[in-house]
């Protein structure tokens, strides 16, 4: 296993073809500061661009939380123009994990609250264990979510649950946000990040162009009328159609052998 750090508070690990992306700011209890936001747009960049990763885990290094949403305690000494330079860079970190264009799996326990939870929404996947606490309470402080929730959320849970959830405010625990949709499956306490890689090795046993062309399928026909869909889907069954990857799958599974994926 290897590691690579993106500034102080964001640490990338390696286990085989999956990536672990940590948040790894525990003294904040990761609270995104401009620092951490850009040292993760960094990792995310870095992260896109590598053939090697097929599936990315977002995890924390804090044991009681995942991440507490914006560091509010640094937008409290911002003046209004601060707020304003530091908006793109905040934004920045939340697109990265989301157009990361491999399967990502967030694993969350205790707090992943506003910004955190937007982490979390865009991953494709979440994984939370029994003490995991959900929640956008951005309108509690006058502001609303700016990560992504506003958008993300609806398109999990359907619009009306999302909006009693943000306009609310209220923190959900485990057992709720998996009835509501907010997670896809609860663990055992403690066992989030544990049950998020032992997923991500499954799915990276697949071939990594089909899946990065199966995510793509996914998010750019999400929404779209059916034949739209239909036609997204063409486009990116083309784009594998002709692949190695496409190749091996087809002579391994007549062959009864394992595939070995070109990745290309």
């Amino acid at each position: 296993m290897s590691e690579e750090r993106f500034g102080e508070f964001v640490l990338v690990r390696r286990h085989g073809y999956v990536a672990e992306l940590v948040l790894d700011r525990p003294k904040a209890m990761n609270a995104v500061s401009t620092e951490m936001a850009r040292s993760l747009a960094g990792a995310c960049s870095a992260l896109a661009g590598d053939r090697d990763a097929r599936v990315v885990v977002l995890t924390s290094s804090h044991e009681r939380a995942f991440c507490v949403g914006a560091d509010l305690k640094e937008r409290n000494s911002f003046t209004d123009a601060d707020l304003v330079r530091q908006r793109p860079v905040a934004r920045a970190a939340y697109t990265g994990v989301l157009e990361l264009p491999m399967p990502t799996i967030a694993a969350v326990h205790g707090f992943a609250l506003g910004g955190g939870f937007e982490l979390a929404l865009s991953c494709d996947l979440i994984v939370a264990d029994g003490t995991a606490v959900v929640g956008l309470p951005e309108v509690s402080v006058g502001v609303i979510p700016g990560g992504g929730g506003t958008q993300l959320l609806p398109r999990r849970v359907g619009a009306a649950r999302a909006a009693e959830l943000v306009f609310s405010a209220r923190r959900v625990e485990a057992a709720e946000a998996a009835e509501l949709g907010l997670v896809d499956r609860v663990v055992d306490a403690g066992r989030d990040r544990e049950e998020a890689l032992a997923l991500a090795e499954r799915i990276a046993a697949n071939s990594p162009v089909g899946l990065r062309a199966a995510k793509r399928a996914l998010r750019l026909g999400h929404g779209l009328d059916l034949r739209a869909g239909l036609e997204v889907e063409d486009a990116a069954w083309r784009s594998v159609a002709f692949s190695g990857d496409r190749a091996e799958g087809v002579a391994a599974f007549n062959e009864k052998r394992k595939p070995q994926w070109p990745g290309e």
